[in-house]
């Protein structure tokens, strides 16, 4: 994609202003569509033909990527769903946080030991009369990263998480303070997960009930208050939000 975007900057002004408009997946799907033997200049045609093969070659990596993390989930999912399930939990996530516990078992004694596996174990610095603590060096960065990239989903979409960095912002608190505390809440959640036996509330009866019906995902969307690509995750169980989950499906039992 970097390529393609440095060729069009360069290139001519007729296929600059083609397509200037386009972004991401219609850009690559409108370039791997080109015909460059049809054009009478040939500056223009070697343009288009390196748009046309990064498109493709774009698409290809595309479909590897979409087929691996599909593989992938599967397999996490069947290892741990409730792992899996859990708010801000992807494949790579899940996949990484299962390798790190699986090569470490005789260290997840207690949640204590597993945070600090992490990194995310909170470290004392405080001076004087100042009493507080810091973010980890230590433990391992794959898991402290996935760690991360759990609290970052949570405070853009998750609403407690979201009332919780409001209070703490509110509190004085810094961003990395508060991202601290996440990911030490976050991986207690996280070894409830890897240590007991989490039930995954069964969400296959939502699609079904709504189609019964004839509601659609917008309509559902536009009661709830939030996009029909969340409601549609939900039904097909690759989000988990189980408080929406439930009045879902009370909101569908009374229409």
């Amino acid at each position: 994609m970097n390529q393609i975007g440095h060729i069009l900057i360069s290139a001519p002004e007729a296929i600059r202003a083609r397509y200037r408009a386009l972004r991401g997946k219609p850009l690559v799907d409108a370039l791997a569509r080109l015909r460059p033997a049809g054009t009478g200049d040939v500056v223009h045609a070697g343009v288009l033909t390196a748009l046309k093969s990064l498109a493709r070659r774009v698409q290809v990596l595309a479909a590897e990527h979409d087929e691996l993390t599909a593989a992938l989930d599967d397999v996490v999912t069947r290892h741990n769903p409730g792992l899996r399930a859990a708010y801000g939990v992807g494949p790579d996530t899940a996949a990484q946080l299962l390798i790190t516990a699986g090569g470490n078992p005789d260290r997840l004694r207690t949640e204590a030991s597993f945070a600090a596996l992490c990194g995310v174990a909170p470290v004392p610095a405080s001076s004087g009369k100042t009493n507080r603590h810091r973010l980890s060096r230590g433990g391992d960065r794959a898991a402290n990263a996935a760690l991360y990239r759990i609290a970052l989903v949570r405070m853009a979409s998750d609403g407690r998480t979201r009332e919780y960095v409001a209070r703490q912002t509110a509190a004085g608190r810094t961003k990395k303070e508060i991202i601290r505390l996440l990911k030490r809440a976050i991986v207690r959640e996280v070894f409830r997960c890897l240590t007991t036996t989490v039930t995954v509330p069964e969400i296959a009866d939502l699609r079904p009930a709504r189609q019964a019906k004839n509601i659609t995902l917008t309509a559902v969307a536009n009661h709830f208050g939030v996009w029909p690509a969340v409601i549609s995750c939900i039904e097909r169980g690759t989000r988990r939000d189980d408080n929406l989950a439930n009045a879902y499906r009370d909101w569908l039992t009374a229409a």
